[in-house]
């Protein structure tokens, strides 16, 4: 207890140390002390989500009080976050996606795959990662979607053929459980609404006049994207090949669940007709003068109406509560960080000493240096928040397309989650299992990274490219 207490002291100690050092620093030639001053708050705060001496909501809520307390912003300039429509898009999707949980159609989706993909285990791989991908658009929270309800599939599928974490761990379950989780950081990539920092990353993007719709931000994902998802559980199955290849018991094993569950009832069909209807209107938003935000509020208000959820869920939905507050005053201080002038300052900076460095060589380095740079940090929404906007800021001033810059480092702030055990929500859940060895985690995710890396490099430039992009 004493240890802990030390340790989280210590982090609290560090925020404040780097944060009071920037406070007191001359601002550079062409920077005011306001700018200053509200970068010194929002690096403290940063530093204080990625070491977590308190609870991130509790920290994001310090990092706001401190902007007014000090009066680098006014009270309204402070809350203006909590006004902005992506903050409110993606806490409503917590909503919508407890939809998804209370009413079993997530389960229910996955077993009618195995039924039918579950034949082998490769099938039954591929099978948990279609169903994921499907509800991906609809669960911005990769823990409520992958650990809720993939991860309890997975360990009962493992458990069912005699894979236990410490007796044959290799006959089924170490490699579902790696294929499924690797799928998940692919799927949380190819959605604006499959994870919740994604939102974050079109709001930052704007910085540099990049504008990331919803169906832009999947179209562009999409062919990389699935080819990541056809060829990671191929190369896991080959590199760590499961004892059982055959696993003809798991199409009975869906469909006894299926039984149990009976027959599709009224309020799964409202969910489904509420799902649809949300993403036809994502995609056609753009055409009919609708914002996603609006889509969202009405599908919603369908699932409300409707009882398939009632006030008291929306009351208890803590993880949408608690991103309200650290993602509104994330987004609020990356925008007057921006206004300010210290952005500006910083491009003028960099394009002043690097002038005729080859943009193309600079984007490959500095997308590599961001990516595995996730191996310092616990959470994507932190390493997103205090390096994206720099990065992105970065490519371009060397040279680099816009759209092409933001994209990649977007779709790059959810793959690098798989390098290891603790670098995304379902990481410690999916390793916590037991079923396989940290060496081994650590191994696969780095060969999984570099796979996805070129796929995204290759499949995917080629893709923008017929898209426009370049």
């Amino acid at each position: 207890m004493s240890r802990v207490f030390n340790k989280k002291l210590l982090s609290f100690l560090l925020s404040i140390i780097a944060g009071g050092l920037l406070w007191n620093l001359s601002p550079p030639e062409g920077v005011t002390t306001q700018a200053m001053h509200m970068f010194a708050i929002f690096i403290f705060t940063v530093i204080g989500i990625i070491l977590r001496p308190l609870p991130i909501g509790t920290f994001a809520f310090l990092g706001l009080v401190l902007t007014v307390a000090t009066k680098t912003l006014t009270f309204e300039q402070s809350f203006s976050g909590f006004v902005h429509p992506i903050v409110w898009l993606i806490v409503i999707a917590f909503f919508i996606s407890r939809g998804f949980i209370k009413t079993g159609l997530g389960e229910r989706l996955a077993y009618i795959i195995i039924k039918y993909l579950g034949k082998s285990t490769l099938g039954m791989a591929y099978g948990m990662v279609l169903t994921d991908l499907v509800l991906a658009p609809a669960i911005p929270s990769v823990t409520a979607r992958v650990g809720g309800i993939i991860y309890p599939i997975v360990n009962s599928l493992s458990k069912a053929f005699g894979s236990e974490p410490y007796s044959h761990p290799r006959r089924l379950g170490a490699f579902l459980i790696k294929a499924t989780f690797q799928g998940s950081i692919i799927t949380s990539g190819m959605f604006l609404t499959a994870m919740a920092g994604n939102p974050l990353i079109a709001d930052l993007a704007q910085s540099v006049g990049v504008k990331i719709t919803w169906s832009s931000w999947a179209i562009a994902a999409s062919v990389p994207g699935l080819t990541c998802l056809a060829v990671i559980p191929l190369m896991l199955y080959k590199l760590y090949p499961p004892e059982v290849k055959e696993t003809p018991d798991a199409k009975k094993f869906a469909i006894n669940k299926l039984k149990e569950m009976g027959k599709v009832r009224i309020q799964e069909w409202i969910m489904i007709f509420s799902f649809i209807l949300l993403i036809t209107l994502w995609v056609f938003g753009p055409q009919i003068s609708m914002s996603a935000t609006v889509a969202a509020l009405i599908g919603l208000v369908i699932l409300l109406l409707s009882s398939v959820l009632s006030w008291d869920d929306v009351i208890k939905e803590k993880g949408a509560w608690n991103t309200l507050m650290w993602f509104a005053t994330l987004i609020m201080m990356a925008t007057y960080i921006n206004k300010l002038g210290l952005t500006t300052w910083f491009s003028d900076y960099v394009r002043g000493h690097v002038d005729g460095f080859p943009w193309f060589t600079a984007f490959i380095i500095l997308s590599l240096v961001y990516f595995y740079s996730h191996y310092f940090f616990a959470s994507l929404v932190a390493h997103i928040g205090s390096m994206y906007s720099a990065f992105l800021v970065l490519m371009v001033a060397l040279g680099a397309p816009p759209v092409i810059s933001a994209l990649t480092l977007g779709f790059f702030s959810n793959l690098m989650g798989g390098l290891t055990h603790y670098g995304c929500g379902p990481a410690p859940i999916y390793f916590g299992s037991g079923y396989l060895k940290i060496t081994d985690w650590w191994k696969f995710g780095l060969y999984a990274s570099i796979v996805n890396i070129l796929i995204y490099f290759t499949v995917g430039s080629g893709w923008w490219k017929l898209l426009g992009h370049f």
